[in-house]
């Protein structure tokens, strides 16, 4: 379905780019694995593709089978990916996707353009669309934009607290990751004619998938192996991030979180050891196992209201392999 959506869609991100000036075109190809920071044809890893899967699965979910939802798909595709360059320069990354960063290549300024010409591209490729669902459809991705940024403002924030509660932790990942998520799947359900009970529960199945996306992430972000992933290792606890794992084993009032605790407000950059000491302090206070637990709830939450949206045509196989891949992926 990943593959499927990708080779789907790629096409309209393609003249998407297309439109934009040469200098912002080459980093965006460079970004989606189109081509190297010359403008050569390469074929390099161009990201999973979930969100636009989701958009096409929401779509067939209430009975679309043609092209319909292909445009918002894109669209989602393109703020996801505007999103993941500014995160590169918040962030300082270097790597993602096993290659480098589009502002390690072309510089930091010049990638915070990109980033914002992928948003643009997003609302054009929608506005070009003459499906009477687009008026809404935008209105719904402006909105989910919105609660993007809200999300990575509240992340940066917590960078320079000393003390983050968890459930302001859990809203910080709703708004930066649930909501486009949740977005995929409402614009699906709009492209595909959904009636109104069938696109809340669409939406509610995405924004808590995207929840679960955001446990997993954050544990990958930890204990995954950059071989797999494309991100550096430890690079959240190098940034001192306040990931869901972290903030649980920080607040878990334990011996461990007390010493991870004193890792992290440390002034000075962690050293090698110290970064895998503070990776088994948030196992021994209990973040690992509670963010895998909280992903594989939210996965069971998820799908009652995927097949409360499908109770009549029981055509949610495609969202439920996807949602279930959220929760066991390794990347």
């Amino acid at each position: 379905m990943l593959d499927a959506a990708r080779h789907t869609v790629e096409p309209t991100l393609r003249a998407a780019v297309g439109t934009l000036p040469a200098s912002m075109a080459r980093m965006a190809g460079y970004h989606f694995g189109w081509w190297d920071e010359y403008g050569t044809a390469v074929r390099a890893g161009g990201g999973k593709a979930l969100r636009p899967a989701l958009v096409l699965a929401a779509a067939k979910t209430v009975g679309c089978t043609g092209p319909d939802a292909v445009p918002a798909a894109a669209a989602v595709e393109l703020v996801h990916n505007f999103s993941l360059v500014h995160d590169d320069v918040i962030d300082g990354d270097e790597t993602r996707r096993h290659r480098e960063t589009v502002w390690k290549v072309f510089g930091a300024s010049p990638a915070i353009l990109a980033g914002d010409a992928l948003l643009m591209l997003a609302l054009d490729v929608l506005a070009h669309c003459e499906h009477p669902a687009t008026p809404q459809a935008m209105r719904t991705l402006g909105a989910t934009v919105m609660e993007l940024l809200d999300g990575q403002s509240a992340d940066l924030a917590f960078e320079s607290l000393s003390n983050v509660d968890l459930s302001e932790c859990l809203t910080m990942a709703e708004l930066k990751t649930g909501a486009l998520l949740g977005s995929a799947c409402a614009l699906g359900g709009l492209y595909g004619g959904a009636t109104a009970p069938q696109l809340g529960h669409l939406t509610a199945f995405g924004r808590q998938l995207g929840l679960a996306f955001q446990h997993v992430d954050d544990l990958l972000g930890i204990w995954g192996d950059p071989t797999v992933t494309g991100k550096p290792v430890f690079s959240d606890l190098r940034n001192r991030k306040k990931s869901l794992p972290v903030v649980a084993a920080l607040t878990s009032g334990t011996p461990a979180g007390d010493e991870l605790s004193q890792l992290y407000h440390r002034e000075r950059p962690l050293t090698e050891a110290e970064l895998n000491r503070a990776a088994q302090l948030v196992d021994l206070a209990g973040g690992r196992d509670w963010s895998q637990d909280q992903a594989d709830d939210l996965l069971v939450r998820a799908l009652h209201d995927l097949h409360a949206c499908a109770a009549q045509n029981r055509a949610d196989a495609d969202l439920t392999a996807l949602a279930q891949l959220v929760v066991q992926r390794d990347r």
